[in-house]
């Protein structure tokens, strides 16, 4: 496994994160001790460098990771929502009693848009701040899913790490492409921040292009890190083959494939009917304003989901 100084933070991260979504209650819902297994697999073949958020719901896991992961050894990157002192403190302390551990590597803000946005939560950073001097963080940042996001969070030099949308076909950003974005990237790493993308394959959507779609994200020099999410073996397996081999090898691919697929929709569908317009096949429609699978005509292609504007449509 390669290594990357995480910008300025003085922290080493595997060129591979473990994003966590996939695994807890919005997404797999794998039972915990599985979950666990998949983490400590993960960090076994080199991956010492996981992402979560309080929205996922899923700090059980890595709580249960840990009893065998040693903590000094591994790299863990949080988010919330946070907007004032009060929230701050609040998403703070629940991230580290419920991994029950004394610090948090990264504490993120989520889905930040802008530099308004940034400021409009400035209460909470300037708590994450301190809780930064008390040793409780190692490192702060943002997420975000905008190419302005990147871009003005450069105008705060607290900003440590950003954790910004990219894909070769620019699925899921909210306001520019992949080369729009790229360039934010490129300026953001110039200037000492580290930076770990999400969302390589799209959400799932690039699943049939993985090597194509993952080759993409590998060669970008200014990507310290890559979140993918994983929910079993087969695919840490997968993803570590892809970033050291460029393939997935036959065998394993033909496991993945024979995963039984279904479509899932987040709760902030706004139910725009998008998807229901691009299926052709009649496999979604709007049922009490939100979009519901139509599981008798539904292919799982995921059309569907690269329409969505919310980006809350997933296949997994």
């Amino acid at each position: 496994m390669e290594y990357r100084n995480l910008g300025k933070t003085n922290i080493k991260v595997s060129r591979i994160c473990f994003g966590s979504l996939t695994i807890g209650p919005l997404q797999a819902n794998l039972p915990i001790k599985i979950g666990a297994n998949i983490i400590k697999y993960a960090y076994e073949c080199g991956i010492n460098f996981l992402d979560t958020a309080e929205l996922y719901n899923n700090y059980e896991y890595i709580k249960e990771a840990l009893k065998t992961i040693p903590r000094e050894k591994y790299i863990i990157a949080t988010k919330s929502y946070s907007y004032s002192r009060e929230t701050a403190e609040r998403s703070l302390y629940n991230a580290l009693n419920k991994l029950e551990t004394d610090y948090i590597d990264i504490f993120l803000l989520h889905e930040q848009e802008s530099e308004y946005t940034i400021r409009g939560h400035y209460e909470a950073i300037e708590y994450f701040l301190k809780a930064k001097e008390k040793g409780l963080i190692r490192a702060f940042g943002i997420s975000t899913h905008r190419v302005k996001g990147v871009l003005d969070s450069l105008k705060f030099d607290e900003i440590e790490v950003i954790h910004p949308i990219i894909n070769k076909f620019g699925l899921g950003i909210q306001d520019g492409n992949s080369e729009e974005m790229i360039d934010a990237i490129k300026k953001a790493y110039e200037k000492g921040v580290g930076i770990y993308g999400m969302k390589p394959l799209g959400g799932g959507h690039l699943i049939n292009r993985v090597e194509e779609a993952f080759e993409y994200v590998k060669n970008i020099p200014h990507l310290h890190s890559i979140a993918i999410g994983m929910q079993s073996i087969d695919e840490v397996d997968a993803n570590v083959h892809l970033l050291q081999k460029g393939n997935i090898p036959k065998f394993l691919k033909e496991k993945l494939s024979k995963k039984a697929r279904k479509l899932i929709v987040q709760d902030w569908c706004i139910g725009c009917e998008k998807c229901v317009e691009t299926c052709r096949h009649g496999g979604i429609k709007i049922l009490e304003g939100k979009a519901t699978a139509v599981t008798s005509k539904c292919i799982f292609c995921g059309y569907c989901a690269a329409a969505c504007p919310e980006f809350c449509i997933k296949v997994i």
